[in-house]
């Protein structure tokens, strides 16, 4: 994504946004605001992300709205203005003023797809909310819609940091539970330095960053944001990293992976993706893109 800030002024400007978005803090709101001016897309789309994060944390919504709206219904870039309308979304109740121009961002067919797409599922949002409002409805399950008491959105929130009833908040746990189970199970190819993977193609890059001294964290947890928990298949910590080799091709497989690596460039990740058909060239390209982040095997 293109800027015109000077690298490092742009890396510290992206690793702030992030820090605040992560903050939980809605102080950070009138400084994210400032970011919304940088001269980079990659830095005012983060901003933005973070913006919406701050929603459940006290940030005011007539506030969020206003600089967010603007941006929702036209941006310099496309994809910021898909991020504005998705965090639009989370205070969809003090933006009911801006239904009309939001249904006309759906209706115009020179919009990219996914910003109509975007713009459509804020409106049944707002239009949602504002119902909810007149009906006394506080809060829904993120998953199935449904009204959501005090209990089931405390105990959610708790466990998963997102809104589930009590029926959907038990199916998500075992879901979750199963998920995680099959991955033990299918890790039975021994790496050279005893770490068990799930492939051979996983097996090739672990070995590869033994041999070339890389310490790495296989299959761990990490939050990325509050909504959502990953397992990258390599973490390297020295280098601030993430390795993923998507090995399969079905399509459930393939919508899994780009959903990931949409969160990664989403939250301002440094990705490496390996797929099969670079193996046999592994070596240049990992020393190629490693060298990108700081790597340098002669020192």
């Amino acid at each position: 994504m293109k800027s015109y800030m000077k690298p490092d002024t742009h890396h510290a400007a992206v690793q702030r946004v992030l820090e605040l978005g992560r903050s939980g803090d809605a102080a950070a709101f009138a400084e994210l605001v400032e970011f919304l001016r940088a001269p980079s897309n990659e830095v005012q789309r983060l901003a933005v992300s973070a913006i919406g994060k701050l929603a459940d944390f006290g940030v005011e919504p007539g506030s969020a709205v206003a600089v967010l709206a603007p941006l929702a219904l036209k941006s310099r870039h496309p994809q910021t203005q898909q991020y504005a309308l998705r965090c639009l979304k989370k205070y969809a109740a003090s933006a009911s003023e801006h239904l009309p121009d939001l249904r006309d961002v759906v209706r115009n067919a020179a919009n990219r797809d996914y910003v109509r797409a975007a713009a459509h599922a804020t409106v049944v949002a707002i239009e949602q909310a504002s119902k909810d409002a007149l009906n006394g409805v506080r809060c829904r399950c993120q998953r199935c819609n449904a009204c959501v008491s005090a209990d089931e959105y405390a105990r959610s929130r708790q466990a998963f940091q997102r809104v589930f009833c009590d029926r959907c908040f038990d199916e998500v746990f075992l879901e979750r539970r199963n998920f995680e189970t099959q991955v033990e199970i299918n890790k039975t190819i021994d790496a050279r330095d005893g770490t068990v993977v799930q492939s051979v193609g996983e097996r090739r890059v672990a070995d590869w960053l033994t041999a070339h001294g890389l310490a790495f964290r296989y299959d761990a947890k990490f939050r990325l944001i509050a909504e959502f928990q990953i397992r990258p298949d390599f973490y390297l910590p020295e280098l601030d990293v993430y390795i993923e080799y998507w090995g399969m091709d079905t399509p459930q497989y393939k919508m899994s992976m780009y959903k990931k690596q949409v969160l990664y460039q989403q939250e301002g990740k440094r990705l490496i993706s390996v797929y099969p058909k670079d193996l046999p060239a592994l070596d240049g390209l990992l020393q190629a893109k490693l060298r990108l982040f700081g790597y340098n095997p002669l020192l």
